[in-house]
């Protein structure tokens, strides 16, 4: 008998293209893994309900590396018979959990919704599960986004751990850079309170954004721009104009790591 999965399930709550922030920003900074990997595999945990967010990552990750395969790992086992119609070559489905049960170790894995249900102290030793399944060079995605995907936080991990924290959003849906605080993953959500990095983040990427107010003439992209300019001096941004056109910003994690 096979051992148990390990974790619990999730509401499974998913629709098509809500992951496809994450995914774009997957495909521009980890594409010469996947490219250097003679058949890479990309690991959709806990996709949900329906398969859609597994199908969506095999498509986007072909983009820049044709030999992909895509598995999606879901815990509930009606899920994975559900998911199995749509299974084609270089898509699978098999039941697991955060065990990740591969015969070889992925490139990627991407846990988007799986973790909030969670209490915070149990993240750790799931990162750390999650990490050690990876390939040399691998990376592990975990974060949270809204149901349609227009606000979503990354962070982004190897082996040795935690790497950095991408905020992510559709710009013309955006009052202010904090309303990206409901969508921090578990490990932050909680430290949202002053005197913990994640809030002095927020509190000067607000204020950065209302200096730049003027650049809203030209549109909310140059706004943001010009924000993350601003924050570029006081804090680790570790990408730049290309990605923030995206409506992106990643910071380096130990910038924002809760101070216990």
């Amino acid at each position: 008998m096979p051992p148990r999965p390990i974790g619990v399930v999730t509401r499974g709550t998913t629709n098509p293209n809500r992951l496809r922030r994450m995914d774009r920003w997957i495909t521009a900074t980890h594409a010469r893994p996947l490219r250097t990997t003679p058949t890479p595999t990309a690991v959709d945990l806990g996709y949900g309900a329906t398969p859609w967010t597994a199908v969506e990552l095999l498509n986007r990750l072909r983009t820049v590396a044709p030999t992909t395969e895509v598995v999606g790992v879901e815990i509930d086992p009606g899920r994975v018979t559900a998911a199995h119609p749509y299974a084609r070559e270089g898509l699978t489905f098999r039941h697991g959990g955060f065990e990740v049960p591969l015969p070889h170790r992925p490139v990627l894995i991407r846990a988007a919704n799986v973790l909030r249900q969670y209490d915070e102290s149990e993240v750790p030793a799931v990162w750390r599960r999650l990490c050690a399944r990876l390939a040399p060079g691998g990376l592990l995605v975990e974060g949270t986004c809204d149901e349609i995907g227009r606000r979503h936080v990354w962070i982004a991990l190897g082996p040795e751990g935690p790497r950095t924290v991408t905020f992510a959003t559709r710009l013309a849906s955006l009052d202010r850079p904090s309303d990206l605080a409901e969508r921090l993953p578990k490990a932050l959500i909680h430290h949202n309170v002053p005197g913990q990095p994640v809030h002095t983040f927020l509190h000067d990427f607000d204020r950065a954004w209302a200096s730049a107010a003027p650049y809203a003439a030209y549109g909310a992209r140059q706004r943001w721009i010009r924000a993350a300019q601003a924050l570029a001096g006081d804090w680790p941004v570790t990408d730049g104009p290309s990605r923030w056109r995206q409506g992106e910003i990643t910071v380096k994690w130990e910038a924002l790591a809760p101070r216990r």
